[in-house]
């Protein structure tokens, strides 16, 4: 039995997914079709003048970076009640890098070829609130903490602004008691699977969305499920501006 998705009804002609299709339209590249012009350069055009702006974490002629336009994004859907951060999951997903560079390394999933791994937490829904890079051989649990500590502060409602989930689900790659503690010492509780116990804790109900989010972020096929950047900032800074478009399609497509 398929699940109806949690990003509300679909508009006429738009794609059944927030990623969007892989293909080029109206001049506008994949990664900056669902952006506003300002946030591109101002002109409609293809990745050179449009995402690359924005993934060097420069300010194009709306004067909003990367991760601030996502951090903007995150606080529009706070307001409008799409966003529930009681529960958030981590995970990473290994992709192979073709052009090697910084934040790569021998990918143990991938008979030692060089890749990277991205890092992802997301909210119960599936919406991405923060990401990061590292090389394909460091291990998931390496970047928890710093993730956690990464979350913008999310406004949109009257109030302090949200920076931390109440639990955070992750699988058995992030079981260490020593990092139990300190998420706890942060006023998170976790939600990890225990290494050597059976399957069937009943987490993955909660953790699944966040393996459709990395699904999702992959459909950039060119840029995201391949890593062809040298530079490690501009593979990141198009994760960023990725993490951005779903959040923005979700938010569109929920009026």
């Amino acid at each position: 039995m398929s699940r109806t998705p949690t990003w509300g009804p679909l508009s006429p002609g738009r794609s059944e997914h927030p990623a969007g299709r892989a293909e080029k339209k109206g001049g506008r590249s994949r990664v900056t079709r669902g952006l506003p012009d300002r946030f591109c350069g101002g002109r409609r055009s293809g990745s050179a003048t449009g995402s690359w702006p924005l993934a060097r974490g420069g300010r194009g002629a709306g004067g909003c970076s990367g991760a601030r336009l996502h951090e903007v994004l995150l606080a529009e859907l706070r307001a409008a009640g799409l966003l529930d951060m009681d529960d958030a999951s981590i995970d990473a997903s290994h992709v192979r890098a073709l052009k090697r560079g910084a934040h790569t390394g021998p990918s143990p999933v991938d008979r030692a070829r060089p890749g990277s791994k991205h890092h992802l937490i997301v909210d119960r829904h599936g919406t991405p609130l923060v990401v990061s890079l590292t090389s394909g051989n460091r291990h998931d649990v390496t970047q928890l903490m710093p993730l956690l500590d990464a979350m913008p502060r999310i406004r949109g409602l009257r109030g302090r602004p949200r920076h931390r989930p109440r639990r955070l689900f992750a699988d058995r790659g992030y079981d260490f008691d020593k990092y139990r503690r300190q998420i706890r010492t942060r006023g998170i509780t976790p939600k990890i699977a225990r290494r050597g116990k059976p399957h069937g804790s009943g987490l993955a109900k909660t953790r699944w969305v966040v393996e459709r989010t990395f699904a999702w972020l992959h459909q950039f096929k060119r840029r995201l499920r391949i890593r062809y950047e040298i530079r490690a900032d501009l593979h990141l800074g198009l994760l960023q501006l990725a993490c951005s478009i779903i959040c923005l399609r979700r938010l569109r497509t929920s009026f």
